[in-house]
């Protein structure tokens, strides 16, 4: 099982920005080793989202709920086999705390669950919470997101990295690798999102450049705008200023 614990921060920024900021990363980052590796240095990366029928997940971020959790499959590669590593995740998250939970499968293991709901053969924790959890509150696959990414990490540390999502697309489905996916572009598709993964604080160097370009920390959730973009059944709930309106508005009748 690997754990990781760390603060995240968001921003959306635009192409020029997003090469002024890597450049000046760069004097103190080196790409990660999935970057490098990578044809054109951005991997794939593909998540498929549980929630429930009536999508508490997606109406809990709405809503802003302090405390939440999340359940995600995610795979790094376009194509599929029985031996592709699939990662299996339980994603908590205390405001902008987050910890998050994961082990890699096997893509047979992968599809005995999709099929069954059971997580074969297995003696491990988060496949137990992941298993647990999905038939407690009977969640089920609901959509596709996939995005490609750039990681950048320290030179002489290891508690933060930086990250450059690009092209964020959502699908509606219930596979990792449906076999004609319908994708469409999130709003922000001719930007791109930049975030922050920290243990503690952003350094000096990093809480300058935020400055320098007047970056404003945002909420992002993938999941949340692929649920507007691909369930269009789902009614976005009322936020607390939209319902105080309509109150008084009642009221006044």
């Amino acid at each position: 099982m690997r754990t990781v614990k760390r603060f995240e921060y968001k921003y959306l920024i635009s192409r020029q920005q997003y090469h002024q900021i890597k450049n000046a990363a760069l004097i103190y980052m080196d790409m990660d080793k999935f970057t490098l590796r990578s044809e054109d240095q951005k991997y794939l990366v593909k998540s498929l989202y549980f929630d429930t029928n009536d999508y508490e997940a997606y109406t809990d971020k709405c809503y802003g709920n302090y405390s939440r959790i999340k359940l995600r499959i995610r795979s790094y590669h376009e194509n599929f086999s029985n031996d592709t590593p699939i990662s299996v995740e339980l994603k908590t998250r205390k405001g902008l705390n987050m910890t998050k939970y994961s082990v890699f499968v096997k893509g047979r293991d992968y599809l005995e669950y999709i099929r069954t709901g059971h997580w074969p053969n297995h003696n491990n924790e988060v496949l137990t919470e992941f298993e647990r959890l999905a038939h407690l509150k009977a969640l089920r696959p609901k959509t596709l997101v996939r995005y490609k990414r750039e990681g950048l990490q320290p030179k002489d540390r290891e508690d933060f990295r930086l990250t450059f999502d690009h092209t964020v697309e959502s699908a509606s489905a219930d596979r990792l690798f449906p076999e004609k996916p319908l994708y469409k572009g999130h709003d922000h598709h001719k930007g791109i999102i930049l975030e922050i993964k920290t243990l503690d604080i952003i350094p000096p160097w990093l809480q300058r450049i935020i400055q320098q370009y007047g970056l404003k920390a945002m909420s992002n959730s993938k999941y949340g705008q692929s649920i507007e973009l691909t369930r269009k059944d789902v009614v976005m709930p009322m936020s607390d200023h939209m319902l105080s309106s309509f109150y008084t508005m009642k009221g006044r009748q």
